[in-house]
């Protein structure tokens, strides 16, 4: 089977978080306004999500709170992420009685892709109708609204979600790869397109080149010359084409593993308070670190100031060997923190991450003139009981004693999920 007789959906939630709020009160999300945002944090406040109704009336789903015209009544939603995750499994169950989780791969909390092409035979059913009833199953359990891209490959289902699908009056867009150069090579603007950003379409800018035309046109070799290897993609998505499949997506594994944490706080942090949340949030890695049996031998920081005041700073920095030691990683990233952080800025965003870790019985043990094996395994121990302990009394059930001073947010980020209401 060529690529071509490939069928992919890409099927999305229409404004998801609102419809189920909505949904939840008993309201029709295309007749009543609601945005989900939590108004503690100011008007300035992101919506998270706004349901149909007010998106026609010309407001933008993630605006701010004060970006919402005065004479717009509105119902405001706190965001409730565990009920969106239970909403999205139950949706996802849905689809698995039409097909095989080997054919899904879950793209986000509300969007998904399908490998339509065994299932249409089967259910004797053209593309738009396999779609409408997987849309059709979604509405009559849960009343949540889908729309849905359909294309001969991972890019251009995607596509047709996002930019045809909306046009359609029945929710569902189609491209093949002649439709798309018929129907989008000229679509501005170029930011439409999937992995298409802002700093990106700024760059092509350079070269004359607004839209994907200009982009199939523009000799290659400038592209590799300013985009070096991920030219690859624009060129490939230029012309409509995308080799990679679900099945390579399920068969992919990272060379390079690492976790992380980002937070951006509820106001300014002065330096010594962002040092506080700092040590916080390494402790929360460290100890997911240790409930992965994992260890590391690489850190990096990010540091975002107060709007408008000073560029990011941070850094990485090698170990001198790998390690799964609160003390040890915390030292470094103070180090690192005295070192890349301007004192004279207020601090609004931290992002730490744990690089190229690996597993312990990989590594065996290193020793150095500078370790205490015996502190080391016992604060190792002490760590595997706080993780028990957390896992089950719940993530506040044990802290340190820095997670109680007034400027610290490690107890009220741990009720949150996703960095928003976990309720």
């Amino acid at each position: 089977m060529s690529e071509m007789d490939k069928t992919y959906l890409c099927i999305d939630l229409k404004s998801f978080f609102a419809s189920v709020e909505a949904v939840d009160r008993g309201l029709n999300p295309f007749k009543a306004n609601l945005v989900v945002a939590d108004p503690s944090r100011g008007r300035g406040a992101i919506c998270l999500a706004i349901t149909p109704a007010m998106k026609k009336l010309g407001i933008k789903n993630r605006c701010r709170i004060f970006e919402i015209p005065k004479n717009v009544e509105f119902i405001t939603a706190l965001p409730r992420m565990k009920l969106y995750m239970q909403k999205s499994a139950q949706i996802y169950e849905i689809y698995l009685r039409y097909v095989s989780a080997a054919d899904i791969h879950v793209y986000s909390i509300d969007e998904c892709f399908i490998d339509a092409t065994t299932y249409l035979k089967a259910y004797n059913k053209t593309p738009k109708e396999f779609a409408s009833m997987l849309m059709d199953a979604v509405m009559k359990e849960t009343k949540i609204c889908a729309t849905a891209g359909i294309g001969t490959n991972l890019f251009l289902a995607k596509i047709a979600l996002d930019i045809t699908a909306k046009h359609s009056p029945d929710n569902i867009g189609y491209l093949d790869e002649e439709i798309f150069k018929k129907t989008l090579w000229h679509h501005r603007p170029i930011t439409d397109f999937w992995n298409v950003g802002k700093g990106i379409a700024k760059r092509l800018e350079i070269y004359g080149v607004y839209d994907m035309y200009g982009v199939a046109h523009i000799n290659e070799k400038t592209l590799y010359s300013e985009f070096g290897v991920n030219a690859e993609f624009l060129i490939d998505h230029s012309k409509g084409i995308e080799p990679c499949t679900i099945s390579d997506i399920h068969n992919y594994k990272s060379k390079s593993n690492s976790i992380s944490n980002s937070q951006i706080l509820f106001e300014d942090y002065k330096y010594n308070e962002a040092m506080l949340v700092l040590k916080e949030m390494v402790d929360i890695l460290v100890l997911e670190l240790i409930e992965k049996h994992m260890k590391t031998n690489s850190i990096s920081l990010y540091i975002g100031y107060s709007k408008n005041t000073h560029s990011s700073t941070g850094g990485a920095k090698k170990l001198t060997a790998y390690t799964n030691s609160y003390k040890k990683i915390v030292k470094e990233f103070e180090n690192l923190f005295l070192e890349k952080t301007d004192k004279n800025y207020l601090i609004r965003r931290i992002g730490i991450s744990l690089n190229n870790i690996k597993d312990e019985d990989m590594i065996g043990v290193q020793l150095d003139i500078f370790s205490n094996t015996e502190d080391t395994q016992k604060e190792y121990k002490v760590q595997k009981a706080v993780i028990s302990i957390k896992n089950k009394f719940g993530k506040n059930a044990i802290l340190r004693g820095m997670s109680l001073e007034e400027k610290a947010t490690a107890r009220t980020r741990n009720k949150l999920v996703g960095g928003h209401n976990g309720e």
